[in-house]
């Protein structure tokens, strides 16, 4: 097998300059067992297995890229599952922390970073190339039309940097928008000091109606609180009434959000 065909269904764009490809596994700080993301024909691999700060796994659900991996590279046995990283069992793999890496398919990356957000305890750092538009909203700061959701959600638990942009010509097939590479390390912060998945339905909810006020898209929510304290229609109104709802939600920092969420809890 010379080459793998890239699937679009799959979202492949295999990575073809060996400079980028060395320059994404040198973000990683390493020292911790390490997962590749969707490996393909092994541009990552092959600078993965050599440092030896790096025990690394691999999961491709891709079986032409498996035979491949396998034909390729030794020790592979072992290491490479053929599985959909989506509905892997993380805490099966690996019982306590480790790091994530990868040129991730570009239809499943929010889903890759919303899986992270479910393990962040064992997930300190991630090292990921993703669509330009998918990085910069994740590391976008609050006040840009860029900004929302996954913004809101990764920036809680994680510092994220936007590394260097990689050009459509790096990849074949080329895709047909520019790719970003971006680190995420995992904060200091062991508590949102509100109900987390409160918080995550009011980022969500706010993010739904972005342009509009935030009492417009969260007036269901205020009215289950209102329900629960016994409100009468006025103490409703006078609740929605506060400065914050009168924001739009890409305003609002994280802190905001939270302050929010436990004014609605």
């Amino acid at each position: 097998m010379t080459e793998v065909r890239a699937k679009k269904a799959l979202g492949q764009h295999f990575l073809t300059d060996q400079k980028i490809a060395k320059a994404i596994v040198d973000a990683l700080h390493g020292g911790l067992p390490t997962l590749e993301v969707g490996p393909g024909m092994g541009v990552l691999t092959q600078y993965l297995l050599q440092r030896e700060d790096v025990d690394l796994k691999l999961v491709e659900i891709d079986s032409e890229s498996v035979d491949y991996l396998l034909t390729h590279f030794q020790g592979m046995q072992g290491k490479l599952m053929e599985a959909d990283f989506l509905t892997l069992k993380l805490e099966k793999i690996f019982p306590e922390q480790f790091a994530i890496i990868g040129n991730f398919p570009y239809n499943i990356s929010s889903q890759i970073f919303f899986k992270v957000l479910d393990y962040k305890e064992r997930i300190p750092e991630v090292v990921g190339m993703v669509q330009k538009e998918v990085a910069e909203r994740i590391a976008e700061k609050p006040g840009t039309k860029t900004y929302g959701i996954l913004s809101v959600l990764l920036q809680a638990w994680y510092d994220i940097e936007y590394l260097f942009t990689v050009g459509s010509g790096c990849f074949a097939p080329p895709p047909k928008v520019e790719s970003a590479v971006i680190r995420l390390t995992r904060n200091g912060r062991t508590s949102l000091g509100c109900d987390e998945a409160l918080f995550k339905t009011v980022v969500k909810t706010a993010f739904g109606q972005r342009r509009k006020m935030m009492r417009n898209p969260l007036k269901p929510l205020a009215k289950a609180k209102a329900d629960r304290e016994g409100w009468s229609e006025e103490q409703l109104q006078e609740f929605l009434a506060q400065e914050v709802f009168s924001l739009r939600p890409e305003k609002m920092s994280v802190e905001d959000f939270i302050d929010l969420t436990n004014l609605l809890a």
